[in-house]
């Protein structure tokens, strides 16, 4: 662009308003967070639009602008906003109405702080709170690395000559600072500034595409889109009009279900429930939750499906992972309202993968120094709890970053598997766990084993027939494979095996009382 250098100064004087702003919070949630519980759930006060934001920026990182919403709306077209609605109505409502209260008296009344505790607690069991934080570091560890995805193409953009590594650096370091000094609080409060940022940026984004001259507007966009021809690729304008995905439907259903239902088992997500105020608060909190992740998800994968229009039916040299950028940079021209925009879009980036990161590390520590260490360790204070969860705050970030930018190979196979297995581990034992008093050690147990399973045995068998990329590939089917096995499995053997004492029973639903 010929006024590139004002984008550039521009860009830089809203990320240094940005930084100051995350510091500041960083330092203001810091004299908040003197306790383990405070630090991790900011003392189960926290009000609705707080916690509502929390929930959605956690849930949408900056690979569904860049990633998600550039692949699938060039390849599916407008039906790729089923993943959209269904994110907002399966992950985020249906997650509110069915989970939130419940979640929150239960693990307030058995004073969990963490999944893996909730599981000790509710089952009666060390060996589930033990295997359960394993799973959590192995899995969640690597996947903090993919936060970062989507962020090098329109950095590039912006800044040609400088290496995106920086840009990552950027986002390691400011999480960092807040994270570990405000814990949970910190995450919260950047978590509905970031959110305002991500819906300011994405409304930018959408007018910028629709009131582009190959797009029309939305009265010619959908007819501009129809007439789309075949590039070599097989995608027609009946394929990018088709409502339902067309001949990708079953390709559309599996990341529906895979990205929509997974939300339930994953407790980075869950334990936004533990920390909500009242019931008050969770009745408003699922209305702007869901119109949140309605507006975000949406929002992005409509832009994605004008991509064609924008770019001329042509790919960039970058793949599809440069569709956004490429396309925002040719809709957005060189008027001096693009330089304000293209900063808003990078800051939506930066603030979708911090709130996400932050997520991610947090629980990933607690699973260490809350559920692990005590554990193996005597004598562990809580003083030495709190010190060791910030410490490991400070490292997992570093670590993210690190494999983000050194893309090691295990680490990356391992991200490819995170989501699907992770949820599909923890979603029955969860989820039962909750509402049925009929639910035994050993179904809960046998659930989140055979989650595992469901995901290792078929990679193992895939990966020795035609190689490890194979088995990737698979990736989304097991991970929706994993989480019917886990819904499925727990009740089952549950069935069969020993109840619980009366006693018990009474100890985990007393809140029903």
């Amino acid at each position: 662009m010929e006024n590139l250098a004002q984008i550039q100064l521009t860009t830089v004087i809203a990320l240094a308003i940005f930084a100051v702003a995350m510091f500041a919070i960083g330092l203001y949630s810091y004299h908040k967070t003197k306790t383990i519980d405070g630090f991790l759930l900011g003392g189960r006060n926290v009000g609705a639009w707080i916690s509502a934001f929390a929930y959605g920026t956690s849930y949408f990182s900056a690979v569904i602008f860049v990633g998600y919403a550039g692949k699938h709306g060039w390849d599916i077209g407008i039906g790729s906003m089923w993943i959209g609605i269904g994110n907002a109505v399966l992950g985020c409502l249906l997650s509110w109405l069915l989970f939130a209260e419940r979640t929150r008296k239960m693990t307030h009344s058995l004073g969990a702080k963490t999944m893996p505790e909730f599981f000790e607690r509710r089952y009666n069991s060390k060996a589930l709170k033990i295997f359960s934080a394993i799973i959590i570091f192995v899995f969640l560890v690597p996947y903090s690395a993919a936060v970062y995805q989507g962020l090098g193409t329109m950095f590039n953009v912006i800044f040609p000559s400088i290496s995106v590594n920086y840009c990552m650096l950027i986002i390691a370091v400011l999480t960092a600072i807040y994270l570990v000094l405000g814990g949970y609080l910190a995450t919260a409060y950047t978590d509905f500034i970031q959110g305002i940022i991500m819906i300011v940026g994405l409304v930018c984004m959408l007018i910028a595409v629709i009131n582009n001259d190959a797009v029309g507007g939305f009265s010619e966009a959908f007819k501009n889109l129809a007439s789309v021809a075949d590039n070599g690729d097989g995608i027609t304008g009946s394929q990018l009009t088709s409502i339902f995905g067309g001949n990708k439907f079953s390709f559309l259903c599996v990341n529906i279900l895979l990205t929509s239902f997974g939300t339930w088992g994953l407790p980075q997500m869950v334990t936004k429930f533990y920390a909500v105020k009242d019931k008050s608060a969770i009745k408003r909190a699922t209305v702007i939750s869901t119109v949140f992740c309605l507006i975000i998800g949406v929002g992005a994968y409509l832009t994605g499906s004008f991509s064609r229009l924008v770019l001329g039916n042509t790919l960039p040299a970058g793949g599809k992972d440069s569709v956004i950028p490429e396309m925002l940079l040719k809709a957005l021209g060189n008027s001096s309202a693009s330089i304000i925009i293209l900063a808003v879009i990078l800051l939506l980036l930066l603030s979708a993968s911090m709130s996400t990161l932050a997520s991610v590390v947090l629980t990933s520590s607690s699973a260490i120094a809350v559920d692990l260490v005590p554990e193996i360790k005597q004598r562990y204070t809580k003083k030495s709890q709190m010190l060791l969860t910030r410490v490991l705050c400070l490292v997992f970030v570093a670590l993210s970053f690190l494999f983000a930018t050194c893309k090691i190979s295990i680490i990356v196979n391992i991200m490819s598997f995170s989501w699907g297995t992770v949820s599909g581990c923890f979603i029955g034992v969860f989820a039962w766990g909750l509402f049925s008093k009929k639910v035994t050690k050993a179904g809960a147990i046998a659930g989140m084993v055979a989650g595992l399973c469901t995901v290792a045995v078929p990679t193992l068998i895939i990966t020795v027939m035609s190689g490890f990329s194979a088995a990737v590939s698979y990736a989304p089917q097991m991970g929706v494979a994993a989480m019917a096995v886990s819904l499925i499995t727990v009740p089952l053997v549950s069935i069969f095996t020993k109840k619980y004492p009366a006693e018990h029973i009474d100890y985990v639903f007393e809140t029903e009382a």
